[in-house]
């Protein structure tokens, strides 16, 4: 008989982390907390800058749109994940995985790509100070936005639409807490060369594109700081800057061991905990890292707590 040009499976089973029944309450509690933390740091960022006419710049522009991304992302990967905790069996139909696995790769593509701007953006902040808000202006702000998140859109529906003609015959159990590429190709009862090499392609460009520009603009901006004749101002600035070339760090590092290597030498276990990083620390590490540490930030959130109440 013939293959249809659909998909033979009609649910998935995510088996999660781990199948350790003595580990799954306390890895309830433990993400379940993270998500909270996360939905509260990032929604508190948007609201903030929202609210904060004095952060109304083109740095929280960006930084808002960065807790916009992880809100969702996290959104979308971690109840799920919560059901693999409290359940014996999480099943996911094939569209909500195939829907999951979509507004994941634009969210994760476009992080990517939001990450590479604010670097691009500290570096004409710091290096060329007068000329910023010409470089920045608001036109230009919107068109760097609407080109991160055009890039997340034309990755997820090419990775999106190639997953499509893939074939799942019998084997329905994702190696895997959400429904990513990889695991579900390792299902496919199909030839996953084409989605393989898509892979590949579009993973080395997301990845190593953002990273280089982000290199260089640290590399431009480390420069500039070493200029600054106050140790005081040094040792603040290097202070921000590390901690922001660290959350990229394990943003990207976490991004290339899953996607950056051939799926014959990849691991399903291994990957799964490299996934943690990416879709659940980094986007609750980044409200922390790129704001509680700021000055402004917090003259905004006591402005706003004095309003309030």
């Amino acid at each position: 008989m013939e293959k249809e040009n659909s998909s033979l499976v009609t649910e998935f089973i995510l088996i999660g982390l781990t199948d350790l029944s003595e580990l799954q309450l306390p890895l309830l509690f433990l993400f379940l907390g993270i998500y909270v933390f996360t939905v509260v740091g990032n929604l508190g960022m948007i609201t903030l800058i929202g609210l904060s006419s004095h952060l109304h710049n083109p740095m929280y522009y960006f930084l808002c749109n960065l807790s916009f991304i992880d809100l969702c992302q996290s959104t979308v990967i971690i109840p799920k994940m919560l059901g693999n905790f409290s359940s014996e069996k999480n099943t996911i139909s094939y569209p909500e995985c195939i829907t999951q696995f979509y507004i994941f790769a634009f969210l994760t593509i476009s992080e990517c790509h939001m990450l590479a701007v604010m670097a691009y953006d500290r570096y004409v902040a710091i290096s060329n100070p007068l000329l910023y808000n010409v470089l920045m202006s608001n036109k230009m702000c919107s068109l760097l936005v609407a080109g991160v998140y055009a890039l997340g859109l034309v990755g997820a529906t090419s990775h999106t639409g190639c997953l499509l003609k893939v074939f799942f015959c019998e084997e329905n159990a994702i190696n895997h807490y959400f429904c990513d590429l990889l695991p579900l190709l390792k299902l496919s009862c199909s030839s996953t060369y084409v989605n393989e090499v898509m892979a590949l392609a579009l993973s080395t460009f997301n990845i190593l594109f953002p990273t280089l520009t982000i290199i260089c603009s640290y590399i431009f901006i480390i420069v500039s700081i070493l200029k600054i004749q106050s140790n005081e101002g040094r040792s603040k600035a290097f202070s921000t800057c590390s901690s922001h070339i660290a959350a990229v760090g394990v943003f990207f590092g976490s991004l290339a061991f899953m996607y950056l290597q051939p799926s014959s030498v990849s691991s399903m276990d291994q990957g799964k905990v490299s996934s943690v990083f990416y879709t659940i620390i980094v986007p609750m590490l980044n409200p922390l890292i790129y704001s509680l540490r700021n000055k402004d930030v917090k003259i905004a959130f006591r402005k706003v707590i004095g309003r309030t109440f």
